[in-house]
This record gives C-alpha cells, structure tokens and sequence, in this order.
C-alpha cells in the first residue's frame, strides 16, 4: 500500500478500536510495528493476519510485488515488534515459519481466500509466512470499564466474522475456518477464567450485594464453556455437516450475545 494510504488506515484503526470499515469491512487486520532493517526507524503497517491458537500469523505478500515487503526485511533483522489488534497492543517475537509448517500454513491460507494463491503467481516468488507470538500482553487501555466493554466488543466481532464465514460455508469445512472456531473457543476461556479467577471475586469483596448477580453471571460461564466444547467437538467431527455447525455457532452466538450484555449492564457502572 502507498505510505499516505498505510497512514489513513493506521489512523482509523486506532481511532476505531481496529474497525476500518470501507474496502476492510469484515476484514482480520493488524497493525505491526517494526524497526527499520537500515533506517533503525519505527515503521507501522496494516496487515491482514489469521487467527492461530496463540498467535497470529501475516503473509509477506505486498500485493503480489516480485520483492519482500519492508517489513519482512525489518523482522528477519529484528525480529521483536509491537503489535496492535484493535483492544491490545503488545511486545511480540515475529517466527518466520520454514519447510512443511510454513506449507500447511499457506494452504490452508489458499483454500479460505484464493487470493493469497493468486498473489503468490502473481509474485513469482515464494511468500514468507511469518508468526506473531506474544511476549507480554497488560490490559487495554483506559478504565476497567473501558478494557472490558473493548475485550467483549473484540469477541462479539470475531463471533460476527465466523458466523459469517460458517454461512457463506461450501459442502467442506476449511481448514483455517476450524482454525478460527477454536482460537475463539481458547480465548473465550481463558476470559471467563480470568472473571472468576480475579474480576469477580475482587467485585464480591467490594460490593457484598453484587454476590446475585455474579452467581448469575458464574453460572452463564458454565453454559457457555458447555456450548464450546459441544462446537469443538462438532468441529472435530470429519462428517460434520455445514448447517450442524451453523447451529451450534447461532446457539454459542445467542447465549454470548446475552451474557455479555448482562455484564455490561450490571458491572460497567461499578468499573467506570
């Protein structure tokens, strides 16, 4: 992308907590920031990137050009970079993925947006495919209010995007899609487990006549975790039919919607 078009999408990434909207609507982007393999300089870029269990991954396509992209270049000198995802910005270490990792990788790429082999033939050359691992990952910015209404609104916009990609799913479950489900389900998880490990009994503590609600809300924790692990084990099944998947991911969607909802409406007045 040229420079002043990189700028606009930086700037409206980060003034709207990742949405860019326009030709990215329902796009998965990123900003990375690197150090300039000569320069030494700090250089931001927006990228699209896929979900990977524990980390994210990019592609150095530069859009289908014959050469590497800058950043490529900055990471194989450097490679410790900033990642912003449009709630957290964090240390990360860029991995560039070699041999039969990056293969699979790049595939299952390919086969949920041909566009990524199309740039490739494009390129004449073999595009890198690079993993972004987190190092150190603090809370969002702003009031604990705030980082909570950002992690749920990140949730609700992931849970949008796979709905989307479930419907608009052919007679195959991609590979990538699978991908997506369970990176979901891992955060969904590790979120809940952070609320009652630490969020909710520190709230009990400070506000007695909240211990109703937050029963309620351990209680939806429960059906949730239940309804992810009944879509990763429709995930696992090899004879999974399109419309199944699409019924437990509406069914995880309706029950989410309505828990995060209640959260916001009886904790964000107490978290500020």
């Amino acid at each position: 992308m040229p420079i002043d078009f990189n700028q606009q999408i930086i700037d409206k990434f980060r003034a709207n907590q990742g949405q860019v909207g326009g030709p990215f609507e329902g796009a998965r982007l990123l900003l990375l920031t690197t150090v300039g393999a000569k320069t030494g300089a700090r250089r931001t870029t927006p990228l699209g990137y896929l979900p990977d269990g524990g980390r994210v991954l990019v592609i150095a396509s530069a859009g289908g050009s014959a050469r590497h992209p800058a950043w490529y270049h900055n990471v194989l000198a450097n490679p410790e970079v900033t990642v912003e995802d449009g709630v957290f910005t964090y240390p990360a270490t860029a991995v560039v993925l070699e041999g039969e990792e990056r293969d699979r990788v790049f595939a299952r790429a390919v086969e949920a947006d041909p566009g990524w082999g199309t740039y490739q033939d494009k390129a004449g050359r073999i595009l890198p495919v690079v993993a972004l691992v987190e190092r150190d990952a603090g809370p969002p910015a702003g009031s604990p209010g705030e980082a909570l209404r950002k992690v749920h609104d990140a949730f609700r916009r992931e849970l949008a995007l796979i709905r989307g990609e479930v419907a608009a799913l052919g007679p195959r479950l991609a590979a990538q899609l699978r991908v997506n489900c369970l990176t979901l389900c891992q955060g969904l998880h590790v979120h809940h487990e952070g609320e009652d490990g630490f969020m909710f009994p520190a709230l009990e503590n400070r506000y007695p006549e909240l211990a109703p609600v937050l029963e309620r809300l351990r209680a939806e924790h429960v059906t949730v975790q239940r309804l992810l692990e009944r879509w990763q084990s429709a995930l696992a099944a090899d004879d999974l039919a399109p419309e199944q998947l699409l019924a437990e991911v509406n069914r995880l969607s309706d029950e989410l919607e309505a828990h995060l909802d209640y959260e916001e409406e009886q904790l964000l007045p107490l978290l500020g």
